[in-house]
Protein backbone atom coordinates (compact mmCIF):
# COMPACT_ATOMS: atom_id res chain seq x y z
CA UNK A 1 0.00 0.00 0.00
CA UNK A 2 1.57 3.67 -1.09
CA UNK A 3 -1.48 5.49 -0.16
CA UNK A 4 -0.45 6.13 3.69
CA UNK A 5 -4.03 6.84 5.05
CA UNK A 6 -4.93 5.43 7.75
CA UNK A 7 -8.77 5.19 9.94
CA UNK A 8 -8.91 5.87 13.45
CA UNK A 9 -11.89 4.52 14.93
CA UNK A 10 -12.87 7.03 17.10
CA UNK A 11 -15.52 10.11 16.98
CA UNK A 12 -13.47 11.95 19.51
CA UNK A 13 -11.70 15.22 17.92
CA UNK A 14 -8.96 15.94 20.97
CA UNK A 15 -8.10 11.77 20.07
CA UNK A 16 -8.19 12.48 16.41
CA UNK A 17 -6.08 15.27 17.08
CA UNK A 18 -3.26 13.21 18.99
CA UNK A 19 -3.04 10.86 16.43
CA UNK A 20 -2.55 13.01 13.68
CA UNK A 21 0.15 15.19 15.04
CA UNK A 22 1.66 11.98 16.19
CA UNK A 23 1.87 9.95 13.00
CA UNK A 24 2.39 13.04 11.03
CA UNK A 25 6.35 12.03 10.81
CA UNK A 26 5.22 8.64 9.37
CA UNK A 27 3.24 11.08 6.11
CA UNK A 28 0.51 8.78 7.35
CA UNK A 29 -2.85 11.20 7.36
CA UNK A 30 -5.57 10.18 9.83
CA UNK A 31 -9.28 9.74 9.15
CA UNK A 32 -11.69 9.97 11.99
CA UNK A 33 -14.98 8.34 11.46
CA UNK A 34 -16.59 11.76 11.36
CA UNK A 35 -14.90 12.27 7.96
CA UNK A 36 -16.06 9.09 6.87
CA UNK A 37 -20.18 10.14 7.58
CA UNK A 38 -19.32 6.93 9.88
CA UNK A 39 -20.88 7.78 13.28
CA UNK A 40 -21.36 3.97 14.93
CA UNK A 41 -21.35 3.45 18.40
CA UNK A 42 -19.41 0.08 19.31
CA UNK A 43 -20.20 -2.53 22.01
CA UNK A 44 -16.93 -2.78 23.92
CA UNK A 45 -17.81 -6.36 25.28
CA UNK A 46 -13.74 -7.55 25.82
CA UNK A 47 -12.32 -8.50 28.69
CA UNK A 48 -8.97 -7.05 28.11
CA UNK A 49 -8.00 -3.82 26.96
CA UNK A 50 -6.38 -5.98 23.49
CA UNK A 51 -9.67 -7.17 23.21
CA UNK A 52 -11.42 -4.27 23.22
CA UNK A 53 -9.27 -2.87 21.21
CA UNK A 54 -9.22 -5.12 18.24
CA UNK A 55 -13.28 -5.62 18.59
CA UNK A 56 -13.34 -1.86 17.62
CA UNK A 57 -10.65 -1.83 14.85
CA UNK A 58 -12.02 -5.17 13.23
CA UNK A 59 -15.51 -3.63 12.69
CA UNK A 60 -14.45 -0.58 11.26
CA UNK A 61 -11.86 -2.33 9.06
CA UNK A 62 -14.89 -4.74 7.93
CA UNK A 63 -17.20 -2.34 7.28
CA UNK A 64 -14.77 0.12 5.58
CA UNK A 65 -12.98 -2.65 3.47
CA UNK A 66 -10.49 0.29 2.27
CA UNK A 67 -8.03 1.70 4.45
CA UNK A 68 -5.48 0.36 7.84
CA UNK A 69 -7.53 0.85 10.93
CA UNK A 70 -6.35 1.64 14.11
CA UNK A 71 -7.97 1.60 17.79
CA UNK A 72 -6.99 2.28 21.16
CA UNK A 73 -8.03 1.69 24.52
CA UNK A 74 -7.09 2.69 27.79
CA UNK A 75 -7.69 2.99 31.39
CA UNK A 76 -6.08 3.07 34.84
CA UNK A 77 -5.52 0.44 37.15
CA UNK A 78 -4.90 0.95 40.53
CA UNK A 79 -2.31 -1.83 42.56
CA UNK A 80 -4.29 -1.83 46.15
CA UNK A 81 -8.06 -1.86 43.96
CA UNK A 82 -6.85 -5.35 42.14
CA UNK A 83 -6.24 -3.04 39.03
CA UNK A 84 -9.73 -1.33 39.16
CA UNK A 85 -11.40 0.45 37.22
CA UNK A 86 -9.05 -0.95 33.94
CA UNK A 87 -11.00 -1.25 31.42
CA UNK A 88 -14.35 0.13 33.46
CA UNK A 89 -12.40 3.33 33.88
CA UNK A 90 -14.34 5.04 31.83
CA UNK A 91 -17.95 4.19 33.52
CA UNK A 92 -16.59 3.64 36.97
CA UNK A 93 -19.59 5.05 38.59
CA UNK A 94 -22.08 5.82 35.58
CA UNK A 95 -21.22 6.43 32.27
CA UNK A 96 -18.31 9.01 31.43
CA UNK A 97 -18.92 10.61 34.37
CA UNK A 98 -15.11 11.76 35.12
CA UNK A 99 -16.24 13.73 38.59
CA UNK A 100 -18.49 10.62 39.88
CA UNK A 101 -15.32 7.83 38.93
CA UNK A 102 -12.55 9.92 40.67
CA UNK A 103 -14.80 10.52 43.61
CA UNK A 104 -15.65 6.35 43.69
CA UNK A 105 -12.03 5.92 43.18
CA UNK A 106 -11.18 8.05 45.82
CA UNK A 107 -13.68 6.76 48.65
CA UNK A 108 -12.62 3.32 47.86
CA UNK A 109 -8.86 3.90 48.75
CA UNK A 110 -10.12 5.72 51.41
CA UNK A 111 -7.18 7.12 53.92
CA UNK A 112 -4.24 4.17 53.02
CA UNK A 113 -1.08 5.57 52.82
CA UNK A 114 0.57 7.63 49.73
CA UNK A 115 3.01 4.63 49.18
CA UNK A 116 0.28 2.22 48.98
CA UNK A 117 -1.89 4.10 46.41
CA UNK A 118 0.18 2.68 43.50
CA UNK A 119 -1.51 3.18 40.11
CA UNK A 120 -0.96 3.05 36.42
CA UNK A 121 -2.35 4.26 32.98
CA UNK A 122 -2.81 1.15 30.20
CA UNK A 123 -2.76 2.05 26.86
CA UNK A 124 -3.38 -0.74 24.28
CA UNK A 125 -3.76 0.20 20.29
CA UNK A 126 -4.72 -2.56 17.83
CA UNK A 127 -4.49 -1.96 14.35
CA UNK A 128 -6.01 -3.85 11.48
CA UNK A 129 -5.40 -4.08 7.42
CA UNK A 130 -8.16 -5.53 5.19
CA UNK A 131 -5.91 -7.99 4.60
CA UNK A 132 -6.67 -9.28 8.14
CA UNK A 133 -2.83 -8.66 9.35
CA UNK A 134 -3.05 -7.47 12.84
CA UNK A 135 -0.17 -5.65 15.22
CA UNK A 136 -1.35 -5.05 18.75
CA UNK A 137 1.11 -2.89 21.40
CA UNK A 138 0.78 -1.14 24.69
CA UNK A 139 2.70 1.51 27.10
CA UNK A 140 1.95 2.23 30.58
CA UNK A 141 3.16 4.79 32.18
CA UNK A 142 3.72 4.46 36.83
CA UNK A 143 2.87 6.76 39.40
CA UNK A 144 0.29 7.00 42.06
CA UNK A 145 -2.99 8.33 43.33
CA UNK A 146 -3.97 11.48 45.24
CA UNK A 147 -5.88 12.28 48.09
CA UNK A 148 -7.79 14.75 46.60
CA UNK A 149 -8.14 16.36 43.02
CA UNK A 150 -4.95 18.77 41.79
CA UNK A 151 -5.29 20.39 38.60
CA UNK A 152 -7.50 21.74 35.86
CA UNK A 153 -5.58 20.05 33.18
CA UNK A 154 -6.30 16.79 31.11
CA UNK A 155 -9.51 14.80 31.55
CA UNK A 156 -11.00 11.52 33.34
CA UNK A 157 -8.29 10.34 36.40
CA UNK A 158 -5.85 13.23 35.05
CA UNK A 159 -6.01 15.27 38.32
CA UNK A 160 -5.59 12.87 40.93
CA UNK A 161 -3.01 10.59 38.90
CA UNK A 162 0.57 11.70 40.43
CA UNK A 163 3.67 11.49 38.27
CA UNK A 164 7.18 10.81 39.74
CA UNK A 165 8.67 11.72 36.52
CA UNK A 166 6.85 14.78 36.02
CA UNK A 167 6.64 15.83 40.24
CA UNK A 168 3.16 16.88 39.60
CA UNK A 169 -0.36 14.93 38.78
CA UNK A 170 -1.34 15.03 35.07
CA UNK A 171 -4.04 17.36 35.77
CA UNK A 172 -1.45 19.73 36.72
CA UNK A 173 0.60 19.33 33.67
CA UNK A 174 1.07 21.07 30.26
CA UNK A 175 -0.26 19.13 27.37
CA UNK A 176 3.15 18.82 25.96
CA UNK A 177 4.72 17.76 29.63
CA UNK A 178 2.31 14.81 29.92
CA UNK A 179 2.21 13.74 26.10
CA UNK A 180 6.10 13.57 26.64
CA UNK A 181 5.15 10.27 29.14
CA UNK A 182 2.05 9.45 28.35
CA UNK A 183 0.53 5.62 28.62
CA UNK A 184 -0.92 6.47 24.43
CA UNK A 185 2.51 8.16 23.98
CA UNK A 186 4.38 4.90 24.78
CA UNK A 187 1.78 2.82 22.92
CA UNK A 188 1.83 5.00 19.67
CA UNK A 189 6.37 4.79 20.17
CA UNK A 190 6.02 1.17 20.54
CA UNK A 191 3.32 0.92 17.21
CA UNK A 192 5.82 3.07 15.02
CA UNK A 193 8.94 0.89 16.01
CA UNK A 194 7.11 -1.92 14.18
CA UNK A 195 4.76 0.27 11.28
CA UNK A 196 7.12 -0.07 8.77
CA UNK A 197 7.21 -3.96 8.97
CA UNK A 198 3.50 -4.08 9.58
CA UNK A 199 1.90 -2.01 6.39
CA UNK A 200 4.30 -4.20 4.25
CA UNK A 201 3.53 -7.40 5.31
Amino acid sequence: MTDKKIILATNNAGKLKEFKTLLAPKGIEVLGLSDLDQHIEIAETGTTFAENALIKAKTIANLMQTYPVISDDSGLMVKPLNDEPGIYSARYAGDHDDAANIKKLLGKLGDLSFEDRKARFHATIAAVKPNGQQLVVSGEVEGYITFEVRGIGGFGYDPIFFSPELGKTFGEASAQEKKLISHRRRAIDAFLEQFDEWWTA
